[in-house]
């Protein structure tokens, strides 16, 4: 029967830490600090593997983090078994307040020999790089709404107010930012500001019109078109929530998938002391702002009132699927009413409570549980 050594990895762009655990020897061995290069993490393996002979295996892990999927691809396609572990659902942790590089490479191998963590799912590399792509375009997203602040603060610091409305950015806003008389270099400034302003918001709308091609890819295209059946939820949301979650289901309930979303209330508990806390933020943030974003589609509007853009995007669904997601729709929307107007609750809370009873309807529609 072959022996199984677990190699916990701890991984930065300067340097991996590497550390050997195995239950027949009990102990953290062959502590070692390599380049950052997966053939120094073959080689550490294969002069263990001359240590004890052939009959050996290995699981080799790290934390997620910044430096993505890369080596765990390049282990397992030389045939070494690897794991990505969730760093907040780890069993094991450093302590006495001492914390380095082969602490924590020998906290992930114990952690992979006894097997206290979560794993964390890893993408095909076509979702990988799908999920990339939009992730680029809300970079965009957030360097215009950067210069928009940027222009409002401009105008205003010398003494230009737009009288046309509340509303900012509409083409009215925007004639009127032309039209300002300014002259020598603030003239110049307020021109180069509202030449990044344009640039950028043609190139947001040329990113979303790809992310509609990718949706409409056949891998996408009929899950995009069942979750986009919800309020707030469109190709963008629909796809991002497709590529970066993967295999629904591969969560046990819906209450699984929101607890990953870190859309759950936390808890502080002693005895018989029960506190709950705020949502526990955990897991993918990415994720989460976008459901929070969708959920403000069920702050507004009537009960039961479906728009023409929604009945759009329902079309071509199975009946069970539109009627599973207008229940859904008109629960949400008459929770959040009955939460703010009736019981009070204020509305930032109340838009996280819809944002993960959406993910939780999100769960249902992946799953073909829509009963």
């Amino acid at each position: 029967m072959n022996s199984i050594h677990y190699v916990g990895m701890d991984i930065h762009k300067e340097n991996y830490t590497l550390c050997c655990y195995s239950f027949e020897k009990d102990d953290l061995q062959y502590k070692q600090t390599v380049t950052p290069d997966y053939k120094m993490v073959l080689k550490y393996l294969e002069q263990i593997r001359m240590r004890y002979g052939e009959n050996i295996e290995f699981v080799c892990g790290y934390e997620a983090g910044c430096l993505g999927y890369t080596l765990y691809h390049q282990l397992m396609d030389h045939g070494v078994k690897c794991v990505i572990l969730a760093p907040t659902t780890m069993g094991i942790m450093n302590t006495g307040g001492i914390k380095t590089d082969k602490r924590d490479a020998g906290n992930i191998a114990k952690c992979l020999a006894f097997r206290t963590y979560s794993e964390v799912f890893v993408p095909t590399a076509e979702d990988e790089a799908v999920k990339d792509f939009i992730r680029m375009r809300d970079d965009q997203k957030k360097a215009l709404k950067v210069i928009k602040q940027q222009i409002l603060a401009f105008v205003l610091r010398h003494g230009y107010h737009f009288d046309g409305g509340k509303k900012y950015w509409t083409g009215k806003h925007v004639s009127w930012l032309k039209s300002l008389d300014l002259e020598g270099i603030l003239g110049e400034s307020l021109c180069e500001y509202l030449i990044t302003y344009e640039y950028l918001t043609d190139k947001i709308k040329r990113l979303d019109k790809r992310i509609e091609e990718l949706a409409g890819d056949e891998r996408y295209s009929r899950d995009v078109k069942k979750l986009s059946c919800l309020i707030g939820v469109k190709t963008h949301t629909a796809l991002s929530m497709i590529v970066e979650i993967g295999d629904f289901k591969r969560f046990a309930g819906a209450e699984k998938l929101a607890a990953f979303l870190g859309l759950v209330p936390g808890e502080d508990s002693s005895g018989g002391k029960i506190v709950r806390s705020g949502i526990t933020k955990a897991g993918n943030s990415h994720l989460r702002r976008l459901l929070v974003e969708a959920a403000q589609g069920y702050t507004r509007g009537t009960v039961g009132h479906k728009s023409i853009d929604l009945k759009r995007r329902q079309s071509g669904n199975t009946p069970q699927v539109i009627a599973y997601a207008d229940k859904a729709n008109e629960r949400l929307r008459r929770k959040f009413y009955r939460m703010t107007l009736k019981n009070g609750t204020e509305r930032n809370v109340a838009t996280a409570a819809i944002a993960r009873e959406l993910a939780c309807f999100m769960w249902g529609l992946m799953t073909d549980n829509v009963a």
